[in-house]
């Protein structure tokens, strides 16, 4: 109402001077019809909201403008940068070198941290050298016959070359403890007795409390430099925590279910060659202890006598006094029957889905293996292993 009021006398009324004279010569205007007012007051209005709107308008392109600007400068002075980088020349030995020089590279490093080293020593010129051409190269760990000032390109070709490293105990998928033990002993020079004698103990302070005592399956595979380790106990802890650690990372639950898929994970890794098939191994296990069945798995047989597979005989198959022994004996075997590596224990974690509860390896050339959910559907698949593999039991 007070706009209505305001409005009406502004539009309205001719003021006059104190001796009553018109300010003009004109008599005063009759008041004006209310619609005709309203009809002014919306006209003002649209203006007001065109204007407005002109000017978020104007603001809005100074904005995109302004930052498509920036971008154009950002992407002026980044392609700039690139441009000087590319014009700055690499400092490289011409090769072939001289001297002779022993390098190590660590479990885990990289190229950079790598390509520094070799600079200090004046083995390569300049870091971006090499860093410039390793690319995804594999880099790996262990001990290099090297010269002082040598080619980068030469180099890179002996530190992605796994034949030159020396220096680094390997443990590898599938490998018993007995077989690190071998392997360690030889190379560090520490009795192989001692490394029997950790074991042996059930490594106290070394092993955590769901490995009950045991090292088999608790070995991460893995290069080790045992160069100032004295003592077997030190060297096993390194490969103990390692495994720790991984299992941690890869978010393999603890206690007694870790040790459930450590056990899968190594009979999955023992019985094929290929990791296609351990996902499918992994639920026959499971199938066959969910229906009662014994797992039958020669190679936890074999495990508990410490031989091979292909050295059973049917006297030691029938043998239910091996603890191993799970053509008899029910459920999974005591403790795991190798140190898996990463892919079965990745298995073990995610079983494939199926109702298998047989499988043959019918090709032991291509490591071809086949699953079955009946019995009868074995028998054929068997028989396709006969055929495959004359003279194979």
């Amino acid at each position: 109402m007070a706009d209505s009021f305001n409005g009406f006398f502004e539009e309205n009324t001719q003021w006059t001077d104190m001796d009553g004279d018109s300010f003009t010569d004109m008599p005063p205007l009759p008041p004006r019809s209310r619609k005709e007012m309203r009809r002014k007051r919306s006209v003002r209005k649209r203006r007001h909201v065109i204007t407005a709107v002109v000017v978020v308008v104007v603001l809005a392109l100074i904005g995109v403008g302004a930052f498509f600007g920036y971008r154009a400068l950002r992407q002026w002075r980044i392609n700039r940068e690139l441009a000087s980088q590319q014009q700055v020349v690499i400092e490289d030995y011409p090769g072939p070198g001289n001297g002779s020089v022993q390098f190590t590279v660590d479990s885990g490093s990289d190229w950079y941290t790598v390509a520094q080293n070799l600079t200090d020593q004046d083995i390569i010129k300049s870091p971006e050298a090499l860093t410039s051409i390793a690319g995804s190269s594999t880099l790996y760990p262990g001990t290099f016959s090297l010269q002082y000032q040598m080619k980068a390109e030469d180099v890179l070709a002996v530190l992605s070359d796994q034949q030159q490293a020396s220096g680094f105990l390997e443990v590898r998928p599938g490998e018993r403890v007995s077989d690190v033990i071998a392997a360690a002993a030889q190379m560090t020079g520490i009795p192989e007795s001692d490394f029997q004698a950790v074991v042996d103990g059930g490594g106290d302070g070394i092993l955590p409390a769901e490995a009950n005592g045991s090292f088999e399956g608790w070995l991460e595979p893995g290069s080790y430099n045992p160069a100032g380790k004295t003592s077997a106990a030190d060297i096993l802890t390194e490969m103990v925590n390692a495994r720790v650690a991984k299992l941690d990372e890869m978010g393999v639950p603890t206690g007694e279910e870790r040790e459930k898929i450590m056990i899968m994970a190594s009979i999955a890794e023992a019985e094929v060659n290929s990791q296609e098939y351990y996902g499918k191994v992994t639920r026959v296990i499971l199938n066959r202890i969910d229906v009662g069945m014994p797992l039958g798995m020669d190679t936890t047989v074999a495990y508990g006598l410490g031989i091979t597979a292909a050295e059973l005989t049917d006297a030691m198959l029938a043998d239910a006094s091996n603890p191993y022994n799970t053509r008899i004996n029910l459920g999974l075997p005591p403790t795991p029957i190798s140190n898996p590596g990463d892919n079965a224990i990745q298995a073990a974690l995610n079983p494939e889905e199926g109702d298998w509860l047989y499988f043959v390896t019918t090709d032991l050339q291509t490591g071809e293996t086949k699953f079955a959910s009946t019995e009868d559907e074995f028998w054929k698949i068997r028989d396709e292993y006969k055929t495959n593999n004359p003279g194979a039991n």
